[in-house]
């Protein structure tokens, strides 16, 4: 009976198969963590590009924001969220405040867009910190262009 016993404590075949197994979990969630707050920075930084497209859009009157050459709230909610589709983020027109005539720093005449979305994580069972979504706000000023 010693005998099998002994060489059963000795073998070692399986030891790199249990080291992996408790070294892999952390490295996972490491990963996964990395890539969801990665995500989370990414999705910021594309609203607020977007608010900054869609002010500028406003304030110049660009065709997608205007109807007949005057400011149009419709066709301005419309371009953020298809611009906002475009980058993979579901948007409502209750995301949205568009005013086309407000103070910026102290400066009249200006178009302002506010953006507001909250990011839900892929992973929300392993990334405890993503889990109840986190509440993302984007806005943006440009000078309106004399008509």
């Amino acid at each position: 009976m010693r005998r099998p016993a002994r060489a059963l404590r000795d073998h070692t075949g399986g030891a790199s198969a249990v080291e992996f197994a408790i070294v892999a979990a952390p490295l996972l969630l490491i990963l996964l963590g990395t890539v969801e707050f990665g995500r989370l920075l990414w999705t910021r930084q594309a609203m607020q590009s977007l608010a900054i497209s869609a002010a500028r859009c406003m304030g110049v009157r660009q065709t997608s924001c205007s109807s007949a050459g005057a400011y149009s709230a419709t066709a301005t909610t419309s371009y953020v969220i298809a611009g906002a589709a475009g980058l993979g983020v579901p948007l409502a027109s209750t995301n949205i405040t568009l005013n086309a005539s407000t103070t910026c720093g102290g400066v009249s005449g200006f178009s302002s867009v506010a953006i507001s979305y909250t990011f839900a994580t892929a992973v929300p069972v392993l990334i405890n910190a993503l889990a109840g979504g986190v509440a993302l706000s984007a806005s943006a000023c440009f000078p309106n262009q004399p008509t």
